[in-house]
């Protein structure tokens, strides 16, 4: 666990004065800061406060999802204009010492394989301070970073949290990492930042619809830009790009098909396979590994009629004897 970021100008709680799960550009926003401010925000878990450490798959059932994702804020930059942006420097993720990894219900239609999966599951991981322990000996590394970071939209009235959009929002973009930064165009005055949807880890492609979801705070440093004009998100990282930050054995399994969906599904579907029959898990616990930990790539859109996607599995997170 990381080290309170220590010259914080403003402290943002998560109580029901400062958590909305909506965007909406009419709402209050709880505090107004100077551009170059660091704001914490505290952050609750995607599913607001309703599983916690002892959650089992009948508390996934009874889920309401109207609730999520709980975002903190909105914080207001003062003098911030439409057609800025605003850039977000982020400085330290704190988690709680644990996360979750569930499956909805495939009724529900969330995830990448929901016919497939018809029955609720959920993993709850303990969290060290660098290593998210699953089942079999197998540790995901720890590398926290928020799913939601947005600013108001333009338009009035009341969005879902579901959706990505051009202002930000649930991009899960895994390497936004402590020492990224994020640049969003600006929508609305004074920009509105909401931030949520803290994961402790996440494979690129989040295919069951979760990562490991964590509560945690999220410590980032606000600024103006009016020197810059971009119409959809951009980002500065260095990673990690693999679970352990370097090059590593990987197992990759790959999905051909005239659509990229189609191409994504059967390179999971694969997975999901190798990991039940080589490596000793169930498919509810190999659909899960997946979205914490199996990176999707897309190899090749040039070749008409079809896509070429591909799943890496680091060899990393097994134990020794585990590997291939």
């Amino acid at each position: 666990m990381t080290t309170e970021y220590d010259a914080v100008d403003h402290r943002v709680t998560a109580d029901d004065t400062t958590v909305h799960s909506t965007w909406n550009n009419e709402l209050e926003p709880v505090c107004t800061i100077e551009p170059g401010d660091v704001v914490r925000f505290e952050c609750r878990d995607a599913t607001n406060g309703q599983l916690d450490p002892d959650s089992v798959a009948a508390d996934v059932a009874e889920l309401d999802i109207d609730p999520v994702h709980p975002l903190t804020g909105p914080v207001a930059i003062d003098g911030a204009d439409p057609g800025d942006v605003l850039e977000i420097e982020l400085l330290e993720l704190e988690h709680r010492g644990w996360g979750y990894t569930l499956v909805l219900p495939g009724e529900i239609g969330h995830g990448l394989l929901a016919d497939s999966f018809p029955e609720p599951a959920v993993h709850v991981w303990e969290l060290d301070d660098d290593v998210c322990h699953f089942v079999n000996g197998i540790e995901v590394p720890l590398n926290p970073f928020p799913g939601i970071v947005g600013v108001a939209p333009a338009a009035a009235g009341t969005y879902d949290t579901f959706p990505p959009r051009s202002v930000g929002g649930n991009i899960d973009i895994k390497h936004l990492t402590a020492g990224s930064k994020l640049f969003l165009p600006v929508a609305v005055e004074d920009a509105l930042c909401s931030v949520g949807d803290g994961h402790a880890a996440q494979g690129d492609g989040e295919v069951c619809g979760t990562g490991i979801e964590a509560p945690m705070s999220v410590t980032c440093r606000l600024d103006v830009r009016s020197d810059r004009r971009i119409e959809q998100p951009q980002f500065e990282t260095d990673g990690p790009f693999t679970p352990t930050g370097r090059d590593e054995p990987t197992f990759g399994t790959t999905g051909i098909d005239e659509t990229l969906r189609g191409a994504t599904e059967n390179a999971v579907r694969g997975m999901i396979d190798h990991l039940h029959e080589e490596r000793e898990l169930t498919r509810e616990q190999a659909y899960i590994l997946c979205s914490a930990a199996v990176d999707l790539k897309i190899n090749e859109v040039v070749n008409a009629p079809n896509w070429v996607v591909s799943a890496y599995l680091p060899e990393s997170i097994f134990p020794e004897e585990r590997r291939r």
